[in-house]
């Protein structure tokens, strides 16, 4: 007798009601997060910060305690840094603003100026048959160039001038100083004891790590921009290497995005500039992340670019600017976590 063929299953007659319920409030459950996210947003984001400072100020505070009390040592490391915060921020920071302002008028008179170069272009191509509304692109040149430069100066003057939420962040920070290890003891009670240890060093590793590689990083290159600018004659230098440093916060290309928009900028002030720029830029870059870069990231993260350009995404459209900070270093923390190999980089 002929073995009958078997046929293969039906995917909906294997898909219990019970998996569909736990899909569904899966589902439910995401939802619902990213509404209290979006809600308490202020909050989230005041209080993430503030566990930022606590875990970078916690270094100082480490060296302080060995001849000091912890108290004593915390209090030296928040008031030292308001000080510097506040000395950098009546000089740095009013001078920052003072070129931002001057910067958007010359870019704001370079882009008039090219008008008549753009109708003289349509005009040569319309003579030759060729019926190109070089209008359009110009208009879009300059939305997206004014954009990115008005967006950066805002994002300072936002930083600057919000001095409850940065009060606010810093006295959070101290009492995470003081107390973080027993907040910490107290999220460890939610999961099982075996996994302490475990939990611990991915979070160090992934998210801890990345933010202090990452502030290390922005420094460098707003620095030797700087420097590079200076040397180069460029005008308004703090405020383009400012732009730079604040677009190399956003992993992946955001450096790239930085530079491209800030060589844009230097052609207003001459085209050969502008290419010396770009190629010190670039040197620059190549020498952050060929040799800076690894050095900091080797014991942090190992994500897959694809990961890193879709957790971006995602956390651009869950959570705006605080979702892209906070995207890749989670990323990192779930990829480890469950250690999944086919997400990480190879090598």
């Amino acid at each position: 007798m002929k073995e009958q063929e078997r046929t293969p299953p039906n995917f909906w007659n294997m898909v219990s009601n019970l998996a569909l319920v736990r899909f569904l409030l899966l589902f439910a459950s995401g939802w619902a997060g990213l509404q209290l996210l979006a809600y308490f947003e202020t909050a989230v984001a005041v209080f993430t910060i503030a566990a930022l400072v606590a875990f970078l100020l916690n270094y100082p505070v480490r060296t302080l305690q060995r001849l000091l009390p912890r108290s004593l040592a915390v209090a030296l490391v928040v008031l030292f840094t308001i000080l510097v915060f506040g000395g950098l921020t009546v000089t740095v920071g009013v001078t920052l603003l003072s070129q931002g302002q001057q910067l958007i008028d010359s870019m704001t008179e370079f882009l008039n100026a090219l008008a008549p170069l753009s109708d003289r272009i349509e005009a040569f191509l319309r003579a030759r048959n060729l019926q190109v509304n070089l209008q359009v692109i110009e208009e879009q040149l300059r939305n997206q160039a004014l954009a990115g430069v008005v967006s950066s100066i805002a994002f300072l003057q936002v930083f600057l001038t919000n001095l409850l939420n940065l009060i606010l962040i810093m006295v959070v920070a101290s009492f995470m100083l003081l107390d973080g290890e027993r907040l910490w003891l107290l999220v460890l009670k939610f999961i099982p004891r075996h996994l302490h240890r475990r939990l611990s060093v991915t979070i160090e590793r992934n998210f801890l790590g990345f933010f202090q590689a990452q502030i290390l990083l922005m420094l460098f290159l707003t620095t030797a921009s700087f420097v590079v600018f200076l040397l180069l004659g460029v005008k308004f230098p703090l405020i383009l290497a400012f732009i730079i440093g604040l677009f190399d916060l956003v992993p992946g290309i955001g450096a790239t995005l930085g530079i491209s928009l800030v060589c844009f900028i230097v052609l207003s002030q001459s085209v050969w500039l502008a290419l010396k720029v770009l190629a010190a830029c670039i040197v620059l870059q190549q020498i952050q992340d060929n040799f800076i870069h690894p050095r900091l990231m080797q014991n942090s993260l190992n994500l897959n670019p694809v990961v890193v350009f879709f957790a971006l995404l995602v956390g651009a459209r869950a959570a705006g600017l605080l979702g892209i900070f906070l995207a890749i270093p989670l990323a990192g923390v779930i990829v480890s976590w469950f250690d999944i190999e086919e997400m990480q980089a190879e090598g």
